[in-house]
């Protein structure tokens, strides 16, 4: 998704677009001190900024598919840890369960070499208003 602009918060942590699956974007953060949490471990606060801003990119992509200009305003993100993540690449990806009028429900899952053996999964709720 060539038009993933990522907010300031992801670019600090390292955060990028890895590519596009069935226009979902992909990010990933590769292990570096900015993540870093206990020895040998990805910090669960960067695990969580990752699935947040990969749920963001997921609502933003379904609102441009829509041509929907809206302005998002997190309320609410449930983080599920499965296990630690170790120092490597991390990705993470969000899909829309549901984009009403006023609030949508994204879905985001975080791994690292395995896809099918997630260390994290997310929930957030947004709220939407249109853009002025």
């Amino acid at each position: 998704m060539n038009g993933t602009v990522l907010p300031p918060y992801a670019t600090a942590l390292g955060i990028d677009l890895d590519h596009d699956e069935d226009g979902n974007p992909v990010l990933f953060v590769d292990y570096s001190v900015r993540v870093a949490g206990r020895p040998g471990y990805l910090h669960g606060g960067a695990m969580s900024g990752l699935m947040e801003m990969a749920a963001i990119a997921a609502l933003r992509a379904e609102l441009d598919r829509r041509g929907e200009a809206m302005k998002l305003k997190p309320v609410n993100v449930q983080v599920e840890f499965m296990r630690g993540g170790t120092e490597q690449r991390t990705f993470a990806m969000g899909k829309v369960t549901r984009a009403g009028r006023r609030v949508a429900l994204v879905n985001a899952e975080c791994w690292q070499d395995d896809r099918s053996k997630p260390i994290a999964l997310a929930q957030m709720k947004v709220l939407l208003s249109p853009a002025e």
